[in-house]
């Protein structure tokens, strides 16, 4: 695979996996980031790869979330810092910082990560619809799921992939 990161994550979800002993049409299968303070995960099958950050090229009269464009085995791909996008501060990246290249059927993006937390297996009925405090059709959350202690925002890809620029 072309990510090393995302190979070990889809390992260790194949690992857990033991016949019969979960449906797998009741089970989403998950990777989590940190972005600012706050844990987001998105559904792995959405993701194409994730890289650790290289150069790109700044893209003139475009939103400030925008960072540019960079070239990904010839494929050209845009740059969106989540953190901007977010409406959080910007901060420059650490060793710890990923490009999360996201696809959907009609678009592909890069975007920036403060760092890869876990893959993440919940059965669906552990996963709740976004809070109603979100307008439905603007929010980019697709759900609020609950493991063990700790809730985790599920976001919607083809919102985050959207084209507003």
């Amino acid at each position: 695979m072309s990510s090393e990161k995302l190979q070990q994550i889809i390992n260790k979800q194949q690992n857990q996996i033991s016949p019969g002993a979960e449906n797998i049409d009741n089970v989403v299968q998950l990777v989590g980031f940190i972005v600012g303070d706050e844990e987001f995960s998105v559904p792995i099958l959405s993701i194409q790869e994730i890289i650790k950050p290289i150069e790109w090229t700044r893209v003139p009269r475009t939103p400030k979330y925008i960072l540019g464009v960079f070239n990904l085995r010839g494929t050209v791909i845009p740059l969106i810092d989540l953190r901007l996008k977010f409406g959080l501060a910007s901060v420059k990246m650490t060793e710890s910082s990923r490009f999360v290249v996201m696809k959907n059927a009609t678009e592909t993006a890069g975007f920036v990560i403060d760092r890869l937390t876990e893959a993440i297996r919940l059965k669906k009925h552990e996963i709740g619809p976004a809070p109603e405090t979100a307008k439905q059709d603007d929010s980019m959350i697709e759900g609020v799921g609950k493991q063990n202690d700790k809730i985790l925002t599920i976001l919607k890809v083809d919102k985050l992939l959207e084209r507003d620029f």
